[in-house]
């Protein structure tokens, strides 16, 4: 990952999701519209918090503990394939996302909606579809408010001071100090819009979260940890004779 690049690139992450909802289709089946569904994970974050890396991480620690394929989708791969009709489509057919499941999920938080336009409908559509497929580990678009409803769906945030935020946009992208303040304060400017004029929701509302993370205080690596032991440990053994401790 270059210094001026807070994400892998769009082509190398489309490749990976693709992958990994073949995979998921061959193992398991397509259209999971009801029964035991598997997790999903929402992060949210301010701009400027380790949310990528700490993604890559959980990723990883959960592949490694639930045997299964993990996909991460952000805002730049979710713009990337609601512009695509053909990944589109083929991402939503390995998903086997039926139109009247998409709609009935979308009616539970319409009334709040702001906005008609098609391209925020779309994105919604693959935050529904992919949230109801699990394994994936959605971060940001209001990934955490639109799927509030739906049960297989946990929710964590991310924050930290300005201070830390800085130091952290300053050094993964090369920037000055006061270059970066200006960035954050742009970015996260964008996306309390974006939360307000999509959904009429409070991003910030700290009722939507499972779990809030200090950034400052709690490294990208110490927060996948824990969200998946608190997932494998309280969730997916939650029943189970076995200890959370047993591989």
């Amino acid at each position: 990952m270059s210094g001026r690049m807070l994400i892998p690139s769009i082509e190398k992450r489309l490749g990976a999701l693709i992958e990994s909802s073949r995979r998921n289709t061959l193992e398991y089946g397509a259209g999971n519209q009801s029964g035991n569904r598997k997790l999903t994970i929402t992060i949210s974050r301010e701009f400027g918090c380790e949310a990528y890396p700490m993604a890559e991480c959980l990723q990883n620690l959960m592949q490694k503990k639930t045997g299964d394929v993990w996909a991460i989708m952000d805002k730049g791969l979710l713009e990337e394939v609601a512009r695509r009709n053909d990944l589109s489509e083929k991402i939503l057919k390995n998903l086997g996302a039926k139109a009247g499941f998409l709609d009935e999920m979308l009616a539970t938080f319409a009334p709040n909606w702001r906005t008609e336009k098609d391209h925020f409908r779309l994105l919604s559509h693959h935050i529904i579809s992919l949230a109801n497929a699990g394994n994936v580990i959605l971060v940001g678009r209001g990934s955490a408010n639109i799927t509030q409803s739906m049960k297989n769906c946990y929710h964590f945030k991310i924050f930290a001071s300005m201070e830390f935020k800085i130091h952290s946009i300053a050094q993964r992208m090369e920037l000055s100090d006061e270059e970066a303040k200006k960035l954050i304060i742009k970015k996260q400017q964008e996306r309390n819009m974006f939360i307000k004029a999509f959904l009429n929701q409070d991003g910030k509302d700290p009722s939507l979260y499972h779990i809030i993370f200090n950034n400052d205080k709690n490294s990208a690596e110490k927060i996948a940890s824990t969200i998946m032991e608190y997932l494998v440990g309280g969730i997916i053994n939650k029943g189970e004779q076995s200890s959370c401790g047993q591989s």
